[in-house]
């Protein structure tokens, strides 16, 4: 396993030596680097790492700023503070960084944090790996909805829907990820559409094309003729 480090420092000579310290660890890998937070915040909003090594006093937004904005992205990497001023650790904490470590950074320390930081990866893949539940932002906050209350996904250009019991939620998985994640619960109908396979009744074909219903649902949905056969399939194993 190779965790990606985002390097951010506004001193060239601070990301080089951090750069060389990583070198060391064969599971942590430099895929990138930025001279500020406003560019680190802008390039974790198109591109992933899980750690970010991240310098607090920088010109323009600082670190505790960056770290901040960083940790409302889609899921945010892992955060390790690297500065020379230690009256930032108690603020550092309060974005739930995993580590804090006081240049000149020793080798030992950085150890001591990518160990840290390893292990709060390794938890979050595997409560993603376990998910019951999808959760949602909306105006009255975080709402969590039960997998098995899911009867639907659907797609619209870049915005996905869950279709639950209480009703509809714009969520910020995609299709592609659902799909991955619930294989062995969700079945992909269209292009736009994956279903509850639990919820599968019938299958219609109609003079508009193939139409899937579902259990507790008055309005079929529409089936892909790339996706036929995984349905027809579906059902006879049924």
């Amino acid at each position: 396993m190779s965790y990606r480090v985002l390097v951010v420092d506004d001193e060239p000579l601070a990301r080089e030596r951090l750069k060389r310290l990583l070198d060391e660890h064969t599971d942590f890998s430099c895929i990138a680097e930025a001279g500020d937070g406003q560019a680190a915040v802008d390039w974790l909003a198109q591109f992933h790492a899980d750690l970010v090594l991240l310098d607090i006093q920088m010109p323009g937004l600082d670190g505790l700023q960056a770290a901040a904005q960083i940790s409302q992205q889609n899921n945010p990497p892992v955060l390790v503070f690297c500065t020379a001023y230690d009256e930032h650790a108690l603020s550092a904490f309060d974005v739930n960084a995993a580590d804090y470590l006081l240049k000149p950074i020793r080798k030992e320390d950085l150890t001591r944090a990518l160990t840290r930081a390893a292990e709060r990866l390794s938890r979050q893949q595997a409560a993603v790996a376990a998910r019951t539940h999808i959760s949602a932002r909306t105006a009255h906050g975080l709402v969590l909805t039960p997998i098995d209350e899911v009867a639907y996904f659907s797609a619209d250009q870049k915005y996905v829907s869950m279709h639950h019991e209480a009703g509809e939620t714009l969520i910020d998985d995609s299709l592609k990820q659902l799909e991955e994640e619930f294989s062995q619960r969700f079945l992909r109908i269209h292009r736009s559409y994956l279903v509850a396979a639990h919820r599968i009744y019938r299958l219609e074909t109609t003079e508009d094309g193939v139409v899937l219903w579902l259990r507790d649902l008055d309005t079929p949905l529409p089936v892909s003729r790339r996706h036929v056969s995984g349905v027809k399939k579906y059902l006879r194993g049924v």
